[in-house]
């Protein structure tokens, strides 16, 4: 595993940061014990991250892209008020199945609604809606995609929080196509005029962006 800060460090703020819920554990040693890509999970430091930038913003609505199996976003149910909800894209089946499972033992679990299939079609049947955060972990190749469809839809000071913004460090000196892409849209995202942001290195970095 690449890390972007001293792994001693990381790990300090893991365990110096609030705990997960005990369904959150769980589903992190489900997706180790069941899944190829393991290190896909969003994992503690970013799923309490984002349980508390819901919670700090307001947000009602939140949209997912990239659900993998669900711990980012059972992460933000938490965080929601009773009658919030997060859609959750994902195209894995398989991904579904777990997540949905530990979906039914929560008491959040009823927050979450996961739109099977691919982003770039599922994100459009949400055009009618106000989304006040968005949380960005699909296809890296397709980020500046999702923004661009997402950023219409965002309510007013609303946050896009943008995962993997670091690529391991690699958008330093970028040499291949999916590390130049998150590099470019880094610099995208703060030249945008309409746009503030604070690229954070939490884990593979995180880029939160508001709307202004």
């Amino acid at each position: 595993m690449d890390w972007v800060v001293d792994p001693a460090i990381e790990n300090y703020c893991q365990a110096m940061t609030s705990g997960e819920s005990r369904l959150l554990a769980e589903l992190a040693q489900a997706t180790v014990a069941r899944t190829r890509y393991p290190v896909n999970l969003s994992g503690r430091l970013v799923g309490q991250t984002l349980k508390m930038l819901v919670k700090i913003s307001r947000s009602q609505t939140v949209l997912e892209i990239g659900m993998f199996t669900g711990y980012a976003a059972l992460s933000m149910a938490e965080g929601l008020p009773d009658d919030g909800v997060v859609y959750a894209c994902e195209t894995n089946p398989r991904s579904i199945a777990i997540g949905q499972e530990f979906f039914d033992r929560s008491p959040h679990g009823h927050k979450i609604n996961v739109l099977f299939g691919r982003a770039l079609d599922t994100i459009p049947t949400l055009a009618a809606k106000t989304l006040d955060l968005v949380f960005i972990d699909a296809d890296k190749k397709k980020y500046r995609d999702y923004l661009e469809l997402v950023l219409p839809m965002i309510s007013p000071n609303g946050l896009v929080v943008i995962d993997d913004a670091l690529w391991k460090g690699k958008v330093l000196a970028p040499q291949e196509e999916r590390e130049r892409v998150i590099a470019d849209l880094n610099r995208y995202i703060y030249q945008h005029p309409n746009l503030e942001s604070v690229l954070l290195p939490i884990r593979h970095g995180l880029n939160i962006v508001q709307k202004v």
